[in-house]
């Protein structure tokens, strides 16, 4: 891969991440600590959603992530060449 070709998939690769890992904050510290209080004025299946994106939410959030970040770094590594063949 090219210097330059190599810059900007790292580059990328880095704005991926830091897309999840800022998903990641909002929803297990926001959702699940900071705004605990708020959002269990609001029922999901039932439950405080508060309490929800504490227990479960973040779970299910964290999976999705990792489903999300192999999905897109399999298109990024096939669009700069350098997928597993």
């Amino acid at each position: 891969m090219l210097d330059k070709s190599a810059q900007a998939y790292w580059k990328r690769n880095i704005r991926v991440i830091l897309g999840c890992l800022t998903v990641w904050f909002i929803v297990s510290y926001g959702f699940g600590i900071l705004l605990v209080d708020v959002l269990n004025n609001i029922r999901f299946f039932g439950f405080k959603l508060g309490f929800w994106f504490a227990q479960q939410g973040s779970i299910y959030t964290f999976i999705v992530l990792i489903v999300f970040y192999a999905w897109k770094m399999n298109r990024l590594d096939e669009e700069f060449d350098v997928h597993e063949q």
